[in-house]
């Protein structure tokens, strides 16, 4: 890899720029003269021997959700790009990467309103997975997860209200990282939902990934510290998240599991009786729907036909949400992140699939029934760990299989350090 951040960065916006490649698709702005000038300084930095950090000079993406001051953020829809007043400020999380030294060389593709598992887009077009072009990235942060594993940034920052940064690095052979909801500032980033939105990065390693949550969440970045896994004790989660799991999944996933079964403290098959309280909640109508209707309910007045037609349907489905239902259901919630929150006296990690499936086929997503079940099958898992307000991590599962997918770590509210340690340690066993 060329040395200066300034070489590092030319490399990437000739990826961005290949025709016969995804950045099209993938990145929706390209700030080619700003993120020039930032890795000149970063490497002015360097040759003076001063440096901000891990993050100055690393070239670096943000989703389209993320305000940049003087543009208008679109949020994957042409609806708000039209109607949408400029930002008057960077989302919080934009500063912080700025001040890090971190290179931001593009927005980034998404779901409209980051209302999907799937990452498809029918306004902007939707990125061909790095695997296998025929294949959806996974979303919502679709363009994220591809432009890092098409080398058009190192890492890229997105959200996750449901598994929309873990289930696009599941498909696309990358890690994704989901903090705990209050860790990182929201300010200044479109909102999902109120309560379950995260920030998260997608990036190659679990270090980098570290990184970039450090500078996020206002804290001097660091290496992680070697872990022994003989300290961690792990909980396998057992039930319906990991019933129904394709061929692909089926085969890797216990292999990953056999790969790491002799480095653990201990190990354990765990059922999550709190999965009753969720399913409650859902069959009320949810947290996010609710939200996310509230969110959008003018603009579905106004202008419906502009919105992306999956989308519309998921938003719509929502509109009858009561308010005594709403309300029971964040009590409920509350009731079963106290349950799983009393697990990690156990256990320091949890263990699961992060999707059943691997990445579907652009044509097996073409029909709005098609749509729904992958829609339904790519959330199953990532899902239930924002409804229960912890951190998860997704990391790739290479063991011979063709085409990507992830085993997700699971850690306790507000131990996202923690977890990032144990998830490094988990990562090296898996490609020793």
């Amino acid at each position: 890899m060329p040395a200066s951040s300034r070489d590092r960065l030319e490399q990437s916006l000739l990826k961005i720029a290949d025709p016969a490649g995804e950045g099209a698709r993938a990145c929706l702005t390209v700030y080619a003269e700003t993120a020039r000038k930032a890795a000149d300084a970063a490497d002015a930095r360097r040759k003076s021997g001063v440096s901000l950090g891990p993050l100055d000079g690393a070239i670096v993406t943000v989703k389209d959700l993320f305000d940049v001051a003087g543009e208008v953020t679109r949020a994957g829809s042409r609806v708000l790009a039209a109607r949408g007043k400029p930002a008057s400020a960077d989302a919080v999380i934009v500063t912080k990467l700025r001040e890090a030294g971190a290179v931001i060389v593009a927005k980034t593709n998404m779901t409209e309103f980051a209302y999907s598992g799937i990452g498809a887009n029918p306004h902007f077009g939707t990125p061909g997975n790095p695997a296998d072009r025929a294949r959806v990235p996974g979303g919502s942060s679709a363009g994220a997860a591809v432009a890092v594993g098409d080398g058009m940034c190192e890492i890229a920052i997105g959200s996750d209200t449901g598994g929309s940064t873990r289930i696009p690095a599941a498909f696309c052979g990358v890690v994704g990282f989901k903090p705990t909801v209050k860790r990182i500032s929201r300010e200044g980033a479109f909102p999902l939902s109120f309560t379950l939105d995260s920030i998260g990065p997608i990036a190659h390693s679990v270090a980098d990934c570290a990184n970039a949550d450090a500078v996020m969440a206002g804290e001097t970045p660091s290496p992680l510290a070697p872990l022994d896994l003989k300290g961690v004790r792990a909980g396998f989660v057992q039930g319906y998240p990991i019933e129904g799991l394709d061929a692909t999944v089926g085969k890797s996933f216990p292999q990953a599991l056999a790969k790491l079964a002799p480095h653990w403290k201990s190990g354990e098959d765990i059922t999550l009786a709190a999965l009753d309280i969720m399913h409650a909640v859902n069959e009320r109508g949810g947290i996010a729907p609710p939200e996310a209707y509230a969110i959008h309910r003018a603009l579905l007045k106004e202008d419906a036909e502009g919105i992306d037609p999956n989308v519309r349907l998921r938003l719509q489905r929502a509109a009858n949400v009561s308010a005594a239902d709403y309300i029971q259901n964040m009590r409920d919630r509350e009731r079963g992140i106290a349950q799983v929150d009393s697990l990690f006296g156990r256990f320091d990690v949890l263990v699961m699939p992060t999707v059943s499936i691997v990445a579907p086929t652009m044509d097996e997503i073409s029909t709005p029934e098609g749509f729904t079940a992958k829609n339904i099958s790519a959330l199953r898992n990532t899902s239930i760990w924002n409804f229960f307000d912890v951190c998860a991590i997704s990391l790739p599962i290479r063991l011979g299989n063709a085409l990507p997918c992830g085993l997700m770590l699971v850690g306790r509210h507000g131990d996202d350090r923690k977890l990032l340690t144990i998830a490094a340690a988990v990562e090296r066993q898996l490609a020793a």
